[in-house]
């Protein structure tokens, strides 16, 4: 069974825009550990501008039997966290500290970005913390996350999501199918995400090899009208058949 992670991202968000501290984010996650979710992901941006350094520390005291998934861009106040706190896996992200959300993978063509994450890399794998990479489906690109030792990529699923949404997703699917194979091919282990919704998601979790799905938007705009222990249990309904 494919793995759901929740990203709790957008419960923070919502919290920011008051100052009385409500909903928890804490609450957010267990509620979600309670329904049945395998991991809870963050993404802390250096603005803060939803989860914050002190959500990170403060779910990590209470993320224990599920996995803890903290992503971000490997800039050093970055690090200095996941070192801290040495979640299950730190997934990183080449998103500019300004950016609206994460809108690509590492271009692992360019031997820049390879010279700067082989260091990182082995950094993070020395401390147990699993690495992986979000990834554009580019079989060529994926060929340089082994070559950094990463353990896994995460798809961008994006693209795939617009395809869907427009009733063409042929050709998109094959490319994340064959990018998926050229990682297995290369024994990395694959997760995915970025707008994979309740419509979409089932389609794209039939590619084999298929370890974890981190969803956050989709699923907290689903609990407005479901109710969030119900939202984790459909997503979770949908990938049990995977």
């Amino acid at each position: 069974m494919t793995k759901l992670s929740v990203n709790v991202n957008k419960v923070a968000l919502l919290r920011n825009s008051r100052t009385i501290h409500m909903p928890s984010v804490q609450q957010a996650a267990q509620v979600c550990i309670d329904a049945g979710c395998h991991g809870i992901t963050v993404h802390p941006r250096p603005d803060e501008r939803h989860i914050t350094e002190q959500d990170v520390y403060d779910l990590s005291g209470m993320v224990t039997d599920v996995e803890y998934n903290i992503e971000g861009n490997p800039f050093p106040r970055f690090m200095d966290i996941v070192r801290k706190v040495k979640p299950t896996q730190a997934t990183l992200v080449p998103d500019d500290p300004n950016a609206f959300t994460s809108d690509h993978g590492w271009d692992l063509k360019d031997p820049a970005n390879i010279e700067r994450l082989k260091p990182v890399v082995a950094d993070l794998k020395d401390q147990g913390i699993r690495v992986s990479l979000f990834m554009d489906p580019d079989p060529e690109s994926i060929e340089g996350a082994r070559e950094v030792g990463a353990d896994r990529i995460e798809l961008y699923t994006e693209p795939y999501a617009q395809a869907y949404k427009s009733g063409q997703v042929g050709p998109a699917f094959k490319a994340y199918a064959d990018a998926a194979q050229k990682a297995r091919d290369l024994d990395l282990g694959i997760n995915a995400g970025h707008d994979l919704n309740l419509d979409n998601l089932g389609e794209f979790i039939t590619i084999p090899g298929i370890l974890e799905v981190s969803i956050g938007h989709a699923l907290i705009s689903d609990a407005l009208f479901m109710g969030l222990e119900n939202a984790v249990k459909a997503y979770l309904e949908i990938l049990a058949k995977s």
